[in-house]
């Protein structure tokens, strides 16, 4: 968690959870919010804030390690923080708790879909659950003026105190969104008992439904007792084959067991071999063919394993050859893949650097050239003249609709479609892709000065 819960208490106070995380090491160009419930908490207290100076400020008290460790309840996020002489502040923020009836509407729409539980367990935040919850009039995320500040300075804004304590809170929100939850009343213990038990209570609901429905008690004690072998016909329409999903399930314990499902392959299957002692065909390449069903056979054992997303966009010609020339070909196979994709030798290294950094994203950033509206191009500027201290910032260039060099070295960001920033170096005068993207241009920027 960039250092963030190396030590995390978890506990009681007066009957309500409490979770503590240790203090943050100091940093420089940290990202605060990589996340997008993260940025969404972020945006919360940059649109609340009314002095930018002091935002400004609690960033760099949040990258010097000022913070302390940072003690998380319902409502209320408590950290004690320093000022640069020494001087320490408890600062807390404030923030609205659910009632009762909206954290019962909450779970029901959670147990609504086993993929909101499954993404929760998992440490994201489902996207589809906030937005659920919004049009019912549940705000998970905060708003303007949700994040109210409490300081020992006796500030009435966000101070840089608090300001600092936020930044720190969105890198934990960003590892556990279950923070953000626990902030609006429910820890995960909580939440996780309630989702079970409101999961079980549904499922035995709706058997007894299907019981009163056919005229027995939906367990497998009432399917032995009229039907012959477990299974039978009767609830069928004439006509119909086949045996009824609800009376297969009934009949679970007495039917044979279904064989387990094959276990997907741990390694890619063997191409077969090309050496046919025949002399191939008029343009055809036995080398090339073999890598392509090599290829052909990692891929598939990557679907069988879900190691690779099914339904993933198709790639154009152009971007499959990159993606082809990143594994490595043989120097002829390489070759025809950059004339095959309208690339001299140098641009297809190119190419292949920027996929195996971000894949389509990155190669779109390196290849094409977008240029930004005016909604985007204020939030690069605004990240821009943010991101780095007075002390510290460096001259940067316009060099085209989205880039900037910085004066007098050979780097280079690039702001992507995303809103991601990428690092670029020239090489033997050309720009090159010299690191992943970053949230935040000060670390994308760090990442291109590394040799």
């Amino acid at each position: 968690m960039d250092g963030a819960g190396e030590r995390e208490d978890r506990g009681d106070v007066d009957g309500v959870e409490e979770r503590t995380f240790a203090a943050l090491p100091p940093v420089r160009g940290a990202v605060f919010a990589r996340t997008w419930w993260g940025r969404a908490w972020l945006k919360a207290l940059e649109d609340t804030a009314l002095d930018a100076q002091q935002l400004k400020a609690g960033r760099r008290h949040a990258r010097a390690g000022a913070v302390g460790a940072v003690s998380v309840r319902p409502g209320r996020v408590t950290a004690v923080v320093q000022d640069r002489d020494g001087t320490a502040y408890r600062s807390d923020v404030l923030f609205h708790e659910l009632s009762e009836e909206e954290w019962d509407r909450l779970v029901d729409l959670a147990v609504d879909s086993a993929g909101h539980i499954a993404a929760l367990l998992d440490r994201e935040m489902p996207p589809h659950l906030v937005e659920d919850a919004a049009a019912t009039g549940l705000e998970l995320l905060p708003g303007i003026g949700d994040l109210e500040p409490q300081c020992g300075c006796e500030a009435w804004d966000h101070c840089p105190h608090t300001a600092a304590l936020c930044y720190q809170v969105a890198r934990l929100l960003d590892e556990d969104p279950f923070v953000l939850l626990l902030l609006r009343g429910r820890g995960e213990r909580a939440l996780i008992e309630a989702l079970q038990e409101r999961s079980t209570a549904r499922a035995t609901a709706e058997e007894e439904a299907r019981g009163d429905r056919f005229g027995r008690s939906g367990t497998s004690s009432g399917v032995r007792g009229d039907m012959p072998g477990g299974v039978s016909g009767a609830v069928r329409g004439p006509g119909v084959s086949g045996v009824s999903a609800y009376e297969a399930f009934a009949a679970r314990d007495i039917l044979p067991p279904l064989p387990a499902p094959p276990v997907p392959p741990t390694a890619p299957g063997e191409p077969p071999s090309l050496d046919t002692e025949v002399a191939p065909g008029p343009g055809v390449d036995p080398a090339a063919l073999a890598f392509l069903a090599a290829d052909a056979a990692a891929r598939a054992q990557r679907l069988l394993s879900g190691a690779a997303p099914f339904g993933t966009p198709p790639l154009t010609a152009a971007q499959d050859a990159v993606r082809l020339a990143a594994g490595s070909p043989a120097p002829g196979i390489a070759a025809r893949l950059a004339d095959g994709s309208r690339r001299d030798p140098a641009a297809l290294d190119r190419a292949v650097r920027a996929w195996r950094f971000g894949g389509p994203a990155a190669l779109a950033v390196l290849e094409e050239e977008w240029t930004p509206g005016p909604e985007a191009l204020r939030r690069a500027d605004a990240q821009l003249a943010e991101s780095w201290d007075d002390t510290d910032r460096p001259a940067l260039l316009p060099a085209g609709p989205a880039r900037w060099t910085v004066t007098g070295t050979t780097t280079q960001l690039r702001l992507g479609p995303d809103g991601r920033w990428w690092p670029y170096r020239e090489e033997r005068g050309a720009w090159t892709p010299a690191g992943p993207p970053e949230q935040d241009p000060a670390a994308a920027l760090a990442g291109a000065a590394a040799p």
